[in-house]
């Protein structure tokens, strides 16, 4: 779905999700997985195939939500609507800065925008940093995530290099523009396979730096990355960006396996497939984690404020249920939600809880959508519900100063939610 093909399908499973875009959608150049990182082919990818291979295009997926605008059902306190702020291309992945009034917002093949927000629409007025040149954006890939640090002097990218292969780097900050040649690089991933590739990178509570890797890609985890404490891959990690003697980042003290023979001491959470999007609530903390399936359950897990080492389960377990007949992990965390591909989903886009002041029944609801149904859903407790809009291909969601939230369609179009 996203960018690049999201939710990997390989043969009969998703290998490569559905947020690929071929066109102008959420990279849907892949397969057909739905949304596993930000690209792929979201239900039921169909390619397997190594990375450099070509992946299969998918068929535009039919969006069963309303047009955006659409009126809430009845029964949904303060109805919802997406004002269309900016249409961009291939937008995936969106940042604020601190003392900044501005919203910054990524391009799958390799751009980043600043555009200045006014009260209905917003402009772009700068390309504050282009690295096309550097990047690989078929398929799942691309430039797939970005977050400036505490102070704004610095911004960090999660794109995958002309080899296919993850890079988290830090670039200096000068007069509002992001400086090209100083590019560092912090994490340096192989990719076994062009799926897969998460891409998540947000600034906790604890001013650390968290960075979203999927499983590696194909489809079933083949190498059995998810579970695997000596890889990166499917995993949330949690660094200091700031160097460690001839180290680019330090690793906290407390993070769950540091110190630990055989462990990859960066690694804050394991067990996961794809994590298209992850947030913290501004409120409390806690962590929500959109994990993309492979080919029948999507998930939303949600952790409370500091906890860390959770087992998501992958590949043992999709959402709550056995993969293909595997044991379930002993100590594994059950998801919060999870939504069934037979109600037309296919890869999940994470989001944001609402702390905003504009739509006032919406506070302390977590707002996420499917690529390729396209509503967006409000979660609370231990229910859903749909909020009556919809877009077509949602790659990425986004949070502004203000608590206010914004969501990205790949297809171009990026939306404010507002009060109907």
């Amino acid at each position: 779905m996203l960018l690049v093909a999201t939710a990997a399908c390989s043969s009969g499973d998703k290998g490569n999700d559905v947020r690929s875009t071929n066109t102008t959608r959420r990279s849907a150049t892949t397969s057909t997985s739905a949304a596993d990182s930000a690209t792929s082919s979201s239900g039921g990818a169909t390619s397997s195939t190594a990375k450099g291979a070509s992946p299969k295009t998918t068929v535009k997926p039919t969006i069963t939500g309303g047009a955006a605008g659409t009126r809430a059902a009845p029964g949904v306190t303060d109805r919802v609507a997406l004002t269309q702020m900016a249409s961009l291309s291939s937008p995936t992945a969106f940042a604020t800065r601190t003392n900044d009034d501005a919203v910054y917002i990524a391009e799958k093949g390799g751009r980043v925008k600043r555009l200045a927000v006014g009260a209905s629409s917003a402009a772009v007025v700068a390309t504050i940093l282009d690295i096309s040149d550097k990047v690989s954006s078929g398929g799942e890939q691309g430039l797939l995530g970005i977050a400036f640090g505490p102070d704004g002097s610095t911004l960090y990218a999660d794109y995958t290099n002309r080899d296919g292969d993850t890079r988290v780097v830090e670039y200096s900050m000068s007069n509002g523009t992001a400086v090209k040649g100083s590019e560092r690089v912090l994490i340096a991933v192989d990719q076994p396979y062009a799926n897969h590739n998460g891409g998540e990178v947000i600034f906790g509570p604890d001013n650390l730096l968290y960075i979203g890797l999927g499983d590696g890609g194909s489809g079933g985890d083949p190498q059995g990355n998810g579970q695997n404490l000596n890889t990166l891959l499917g995993k949330i990690l949690r660094i200091n960006p700031n160097p460690s003697g001839t180290q680019p980042y330090t690793i906290p003290a407390d993070n769950p396996f540091a110190g630990q023979s055989g462990k990859r001491a960066e690694i804050w959470h394991y067990g996961l497939r794809n994590p298209w999007r992850f947030s913290f609530d501004r409120a409390n903390g806690e962590q929500w984690i959109a994990d993309v399936g492979e080919k029948t359950w999507e998930e939303v897990d949600h952790i409370g404020a500091g906890r860390s080492g959770v087992n998501f389960g992958w590949k043992n377990r999709e959402a709550k249920h056995a993969y293909r007949g595997g044991a379930m992990p002993s100590g594994a965390v059950d998801p919060q939600f999870e939504l069934s591909h037979d109600d037309g989903n296919c890869s999940i886009t994470g989001g944001y809880v609402y702390r905003g002041a504009a739509i006032r029944g919406l506070g302390g609801t977590y707002v996420f959508a499917d690529y390729c149904k396209g509503r967006l859903i409000g979660a609370s407790g231990s229910s859903m519900r749909d909020l009556g809009v919809g877009l077509e291909s949602p790659s990425s969601f986004g949070e502004d100063a203000n608590g206010e939230l914004w969501v990205l369609s790949i297809s171009g179009p990026v939306y404010r939610l507002t009060s109907a």
